[in-house]
């Protein structure tokens, strides 16, 4: 296995559509226009192609606004938010990319205000910067419990709709967040010590008088599982429980994993290898793949002398043929400090996920756990 061709990369695009991360909210038609004029995978004209679509939904919701359609207006809004997210991935990385990420954050306030429960832009101060977050509170529940919830690399706090929506009808409240070196997080990834941002925020989630302060979980997707996993070790006291879907946490750092992983063997990441070392180096805020070599075994929790610390209960789950974080990775974890709940999904890749099918099994298993923990 090596680099995607361009025509393997349009296909798994089309197999995608409106079934399928980061596309299963957006129009075939759209998708199907925008993969024909994709003749490169220069990230400009990436960005410039679906940016287009996010105007274009954009400008529509702003006229459904001006006839006081608001309901169709946040609906629309949303629809745009979906083509800029999509124009920024994986990560924002050149002038057009950076354009679709400002038009997603702006357009997924608009759609947020709208929503039901409506989504509360958070700002909490932080070491002279802020940690910035979504709060939904489900209606008709007194004073639920929160999770606390953050993507990868790639997919960020304005992208957890798919599990807010599970987990709000639960009677849960959401907050999302975006990992260190992604999205808003003040901190970059390789800052010694940046999970405490999310103790920042489990710090102003306590003072809240509509939710439930004392009962917090937490779940990180992807890359994100790594942060989860961390917390689970640095907030042991004050987390119910903690999701580590879909990273590694030692092995995976390492030069024998990471190389081939960066330049041949990631071949289920969308873009390929070659794109997944893009969002690395960025969360690093680095440029190469030496660099993001020499940053990553820093991260180790071996390393950092947490592995065999006391955890909150801890659910690790990934698919057993995960090619972007070593499933040897959640047997460790389960092999030191206090015992951990272990999920590995056979026959599945990344995150659990089956080729070409939901994830809507793994999404039950998680937010089950969570809702127990929560009780």
């Amino acid at each position: 296995m090596a680099e995607k061709t361009l025509d393997e990369i349009k296909a798994d695009i089309l197999q995608r559509a409106g079934k399928v991360n980061p596309f299963e909210r957006v129009k075939k038609d759209d998708v199907e226009q925008v993969v024909k004029n994709l003749t490169s995978l220069d990230a400009d004209l990436w960005g410039r192609e679906w940016g287009k679509f996010g105007l274009k939904y954009e400008a529509n919701a702003e006229e459904q606004e001006k006839q006081g359609k608001k309901k169709e207006a946040g609906e629309t809004y949303y629809l745009a938010y979906e083509y800029y997210r999509i124009g920024r991935y994986p990560v924002p990385s050149s002038p057009e990319k950076k354009k679709c990420y400002a038009g997603a954050l702006r357009t997924f306030i608009k759609a947020g205000a709208t929503m039901d429960p409506p989504v509360e832009r958070i700002e909490i101060p932080f070491e002279g910067k802020k940690v910035v977050g979504y709060l939904q509170v489900p209606k008709g529940v007194n004073r639920p419990p929160v999770v606390m919830h953050w993507g990868g690399v790639d997919g960020w706090k304005e992208d957890r709709r798919t599990n807010n929506d599970v987990l709000l009808k639960m009677g849960m409240a959401c907050f999302t967040i975006d990992m260190p070196g992604a999205g808003e997080n003040p901190c970059l990834g390789q800052e010694p010590r940046a999970e405490r941002t999310f103790s920042a925020a489990m710090d102003y989630l306590e003072t809240r008088g509509d939710i439930d302060g004392r009962r917090i979980a937490c779940m990180g997707g992807s890359f994100g599982g790594y942060w989860a996993a961390k917390l689970a070790h640095t907030e042991p006291k004050r987390l119910r429980g903690a999701v580590n879907w879909g990273a590694g946490v030692h092995r995976t750092f390492q030069e024998e994993w990471l190389r081939p992983a960066l330049t041949l063997t990631a071949s289920q990441y969308l873009m390929g290898p070659a794109s997944l070392l893009d969002a690395r180096s960025y969360i690093f805020g680095v440029k190469t793949l030496e660099e993001v070599l020499k940053i990553a075994p820093t991260l180790s929790l071996v390393t950092q002398d947490l592995i065999d610390q006391p955890s909150a209960p801890l659910l690790c789950i990934n698919g057993k043929d995960d090619d972007q974080h070593p499933i040897s990775d959640l047997y460790l974890l389960a092999e030191h400090g206090s015992p951990k709940d272990l999920r590995i999904i056979a026959g599945a890749g990344h995150m659990g996920r089956k080729k070409g099918q939901s994830s809507d099994e793994v999404v039950d298993i998680v937010t089950a756990w969570l809702k127990e923990k929560l009780a």
